[in-house]
């Protein structure tokens, strides 16, 4: 699954740009140039997206984005809690930990922005959900 959110970015009249994400209603940022709105677009994603999983909030799955626009992908640990959540879907972590014989803090880390598992722990957690960890550099 492709983690990367669109954004839309708006010219300023005094220059820069304004960024705001469609899929969101309460994150945006901005930039002097294209680049650096960009790059301060990930650290809001990213940030919003934590406190979003930290606290048991609901997350959409980005929309689809068209080959022209642009998107922006959370950072790497963010990326691995939302795959693990989008992953798990209905399943309570209870039954994750079960499948994967650990504990219950265990199965929560596995979602936990702060925290780095390790590609076993991300391989095991996506074969007890019938998926296949696949990694790649962009």
């Amino acid at each position: 699954m492709d983690i990367r959110y669109p954004v839309v970015l708006e010219p300023e009249a005094g220059g820069g740009f304004f960024v705001r994400f469609p899929d969101f209603d309460d994150v945006f940022s901005e930039g002097p140039t294209r680049d650096e709105a960009l790059c301060n677009a990930i650290e809001a994603l990213s940030g919003m997206l934590a406190f979003k999983l930290e606290n048991g909030h609901d997350i959409p799955r980005p929309e689809a984005v068209s080959p022209d626009a642009d998107a922006v992908a959370p950072d790497a640990k963010v990326q691995a809690a939302l795959l693990v959540r989008f992953a798990r879907g209905t399943r309570s972590l209870a039954e994750v930990a079960r499948a994967l014989g650990t504990s219950w803090p265990s199965a929560r880390r596995l979602e936990d922005p702060a925290h780095w598992p390790s590609l076993k722990s991300l391989d095991r957690v996506a074969a007890v959900m019938g998926k296949k960890l696949v990694l790649s550099f962009e």
